[in-house]
C-alpha cells in the first residue's frame, strides 16, 4: 500500500496518458510540466551534483588558505564514505519529489511497443541506449515514476556515480545500483527488474556531436547474465538525449586509457547558460517488445553471440521504426 502511495504521489505532475499514434500497439505516457520552481528545484537537485563539486574544490582552492581548502576536501571525502540507505525515508521523499517535477522539464515521454506483454510478477533485463553524456531518460522506467508496471526496478550505474558526494545520495534514492555482475544476479534473484546501459564508459567516449553512437557489439556480459537467470531481454532507445546537453571532451589513447581505469569518462558538459541545468529538448523513451530467453546456466559463447545478435537487430529496428515518428526522421544510428 506504501509503495502504491509513493507511485501515485510521484506520478501526479508526470501522470500518464495512453494514445495510439501510427500504431494501435503502442502505449504512450506523457509527463506533464509542473510549477517552474518545483521543476528548476528538482533538475538542479537531480543534475547538479557534479557540477556542485566542482564549483566547491574550485572555490575552495581559490578563495580559501590550502589548509582550509584541503579540510573542505575531507569532508567531500565522508560524504563518499557514510553507508547510504537507499530505502531512508527522507531519501525516499527527495527521489518522489524529483520524479514527480523533474519529468516534465524536458518534457519526457516514454513510448511502450507492447504494453501488455510486461508482467509485474516478473523481473526484465532492460538494454537502455544510448548513454551520451548522461543517461538521464533512465528516469522514466523507474518505479517512482509511475509509467511502467514494476514496483521493483533498478538502474545499474558505473560505481564512479557512488564515489561522488551528493550525487550518489541522491541517485541511490533514485533507484540506482552499481553495475557489478554480483549487484546484477543479485538483483535479478531477487525478482527485481534491471536497466542497463551496455555502452557504458567506453559510449561515452566515442559519441559524436552528428549522430548516435553505440557501443555494442563486444558487449555481452549483461546478455549472458539475462541468460543464465533466463530473464527476457528488452531494447530500450532514447531520442533527444544527446541534445539536452553541450559537451568537448580530449581525445587520444590516454584519456581512453584514464576512463577505463576510473571507469568514468571525465567530460566538460554544461547546459542553459552554461550552468548544470539542461536544455529543454523533448525525450522520447521507446521500450521495445521483450525477446524471451530460456535460462541456460552455462550457455557458451556461441549461444551467447546467437542471443546478443538478437538483441543488437531489436535495437536496430526499434531504432528504425520510431525516428521519424519522434521527429528525427535524419538521425543516424552507429553501432560499434
Amino acid at each position: 500500500m506504501e509503495k502504491e502511495e509513493e507511485i501515485a504521489s510521484s506520478a501526479s505532475c508526470c501522470s500518464s496518458s495512453m494514445a495510439a499514434e501510427n500504431n494501435p500497439e503502442v502505449a504512450i505516457f506523457t509527463s506533464k510540466r509542473c510549477s517552474i520552481f518545483h521543476t528548476m528545484v528538482a533538475v538542479a537537485i537531480w543534475l547538479g551534483g557534479i557540477h556542485l563539486i566542482a564549483i566547491l574544490v574550485l572555490s575552495a582552492f581559490i578563495f580559501l588558505p590550502l589548509f582550509k581548502a584541503i579540510w573542505v576536501c575531507w569532508i567531500l571525502l565522508m560524504f563518499i564514505l557514510v553507508p547510504i540507505d537507499d530505502k531512508d525515508k527522507f531519501g525516499r521523499k527527495i527521489a518522489r519529489y524529483i520524479c514527480k517535477h523533474a519529468c516534465g522539464y524536458f518534457p519526457i515521454t516514454l513510448h511502450v511497443e507492447d504494453y501488455c506483454a510486461f508482467d509485474a510478477n516478473h523481473a526484465y533485463v532492460f538494454g537502455y541506449e544510448p548513454h551520451s553524456v548522461l543517461p538521464i531518460g533512465v528516469v522514466a522506467l523507474g518505479d517512482l515514476t509511475g509509467f511502467m508496471p514494476f514496483t521493483k526496478i533498478k538502474v545499474l550505474a558505473s560505481s564512479a556515480v557512488f564515489y561522488t558526494p551528493f550525487m550518489r545520495h541522491v541517485w541511490t534514492w533514485l533507484g540506482l545500483a552499481p553495475a557489478t555482475r554480483k549487484k546484477f544476479s543479485f538483483l535479478l534473484a531477487s525478482g527485481c527488474s534491471c536497466v542497463i546501459v551496455p555502452g557504458g564508459v567506453q559510449e561515452t567516449f566515442l559519441m559524436e556531436h552528428d549522430s548516435e553512437m553505440v557501443f555494442l557489439k563486444n558487449r555481452k556480459g549483461f546478455v549472458r547474465i539475462a541468460m543464465e537467470r533466463g530473464h527476457p531481454l528488452v531494447p530500450v532507445f532514447c531520442f533527444g538525449q544527446s541534445q539536452v546537453y553541450k559537451w568537448w571532451k580530449p581525445r587520444g589513447k590516454l584519456y581512453f586509457q584514464l576512463s577505463r581505469l576510473i571507469k568514468f569518462t571525465p567530460i566538460i558538459f554544461w547546459g542553459i547558460f552554461g550552468s548544470p541545468l539542461p536544455y529543454q529538448h523533448p525525450l522520447d523513451v521507446v521500450v521495445g517488445r521483450p525477446i524471451e530467453i530460456k535460462q541456460n546456466l552455462q550457455p557458451t559463447i556461441d549461444e551467447v553471440t546467437e542471443v546478443h545478435n538478437q538483441f543488437v537487430d531489436a535495437l536496430k529496428d526499434l531504432f528504425e521504426r520510431h525516428k521519424a515518428r519522434v521527429g528525427h526522421s535524419d538521425l543516424d544510428l552507429k553501432i560499434l
